[in-house]
């Protein structure tokens, strides 16, 4: 009995993430915050329906991975390479301001642990700062694409500048964590993310020119080079994870990226959107919220993670608006993209888990993480809609229209072999 528990799981994900996601929509709010509450409603935060197992974890990530490959398919490479030194220093300044923000509050309000040295206190506090540099565009994908505004200045610039900021968030890790553990080369995690940049090009050269002349050979059966992308992006995400060191989704995205300049993109784009949409982003979105488990605080830790959240919001939002501001984006440009750049997702979980394991952070301060996780996971999308906002739009509000129906595979240009 119990092994067939993940049927019903999936579909209680399913429906509930759909209901509240259509709630949502009703008041002209990106769905993506109706499923993030559903997760939150089923999960031991509230309900208790459901738990994170093995199963939604790995599926999760999964989601993320063919998220953000959609999200490199959708990249417009023209306006991406022209935002690249703008993502830069939004990167750099989204890192920083985080960073300074986090160590003073930890500082400020958490005590010092019995019987650590001056050295692991003011590791511990850094280490706080390091969690609030991390960013997941995840969720600031999935609002962007729900509102059609990811392929734009501020939509790549976010984009870019989330791929630099997370190798910055695993140098700021490796520093702190080299300082505590001396077996952490820091040499070698350098040389790994370059060699990962390197093999990037070089296999996004090679599979660019391979992709493009089989589709040009192929020009009927378009579904072979969905299963082809599909091994194309897991590879990639396989690679800068286990081999490099990187975050899986910075592979995934590099893949789309990789793939957006071929002819075949719309459809390729197409295929994944479905794929995400019907099982993977609404299992993903969940699992957030089926992380929350709240213990018993103290009133000095409700109160940390209450300024810390607020505290996250507001350094990402200071940190990435100024960078874009520096670059010459306008100020409502620059209100996109440090709204872009809110969320912390699962990036900060990972980092925080680490950080356990390492004694860089005790355990009771892992619910705050876990709420700030929460709160800007939730308050982004919300955010977003408001920046992104038309004024002039007469048709503010309405959602952008729908891709095509295609009912038969002639239809999709497919052969029906």
């Amino acid at each position: 009995m119990e092994q067939y528990m993940f049927i019903l799981n999936i579909a209680l994900i399913l429906i509930s993430t759909k209901i509240f996601g259509l709630i949502f929509k009703r008041f002209h709010m990106p769905q993506v915050v109706g499923a993030l509450l559903a997760g939150l409603i089923l999960g031991p935060a509230v309900l208790g329906v459901l738990h994170e197992d093995d199963f939604i974890s790995q599926v999760s990530s999964l989601g993320v991975i063919v998220l953000m490959f959609s999200a490199g398919l959708e990249t417009d490479i023209k306006e991406f390479k022209k935002t690249g030194k703008a993502s830069a220093i939004i990167a750099l300044l989204g890192v920083i301001v985080p960073l300074i923000g986090g160590y003073l509050l930890t500082a400020l309000i958490i005590p010092p642990t019995q019987g650590d040295s001056s050295q692991l206190t003011f590791l511990k506090q850094m280490f706080i700062g390091v969690i609030l540099t991390a960013t997941s565009v995840s969720i600031t994908v999935e609002t962007l694409k729900e509102m059609g505004k990811l392929n734009t200045r501020a939509g790549n610039a976010i984009l870019g500048a989330a791929i630099i900021d997370d190798i910055l968030g695993i140098v700021a890790l490796t520093i702190i964590s080299s300082f505590a553990d001396p077996n952490v080369d820091m040499l070698v995690v350098f040389l790994k993310i370059l060699g990962f940049f390197a093999f990037s090009g070089g296999a996004g050269f090679v599979c660019y020119k391979l992709f493009s002349m089989y589709m040009d050979r192929y020009k009927k059966d378009y579904r072979r080079f969905v299963i082809l992308a599909f091994t194309f992006c897991l590879l990639m995400a396989w690679m800068s994870e286990v081999v490099f060191g990187v975050a899986d989704i910075t592979g995934a995205y590099i893949a789309g990226l990789i793939l957006s300049n071929t002819s075949r993109r719309e459809y390729l784009g197409m295929r994944f959107d479905t794929l995400s949409y019907m099982l993977l982003s609404p299992i993903f979105f969940a699992s957030i919220g089926l992380k929350v488990e709240l213990p018993a605080m103290s009133a000095t830790i409700i109160i940390f993670a209450v300024l810390l959240a607020i505290i996250a919001v507001i350094t990402k939002m200071i940190g990435c608006g100024l960078g874009a501001k520096l670059c010459g984006f306008t100020n409502k440009e620059s209100l996109q993209v440090g709204a872009g750049m809110i969320s912390r997702g699962e990036v900060a979980l990972i980092v925080a888990d680490k950080g356990l394991s390492m004694g860089l952070m005790d355990k009771d301060l892992f619910a705050p993480i876990v709420i700030v996780v929460v709160v800007t996971t939730i308050v982004a999308p919300v955010i977003l809609k408001f920046v992104f906002a038309d004024k002039n739009n007469k048709n503010k509000g309405k959602q952008p229209k729908p891709e095509p129906v295609y009912e038969t595979p002639e239809q999709m240009g497919e052969s029906i072999i």
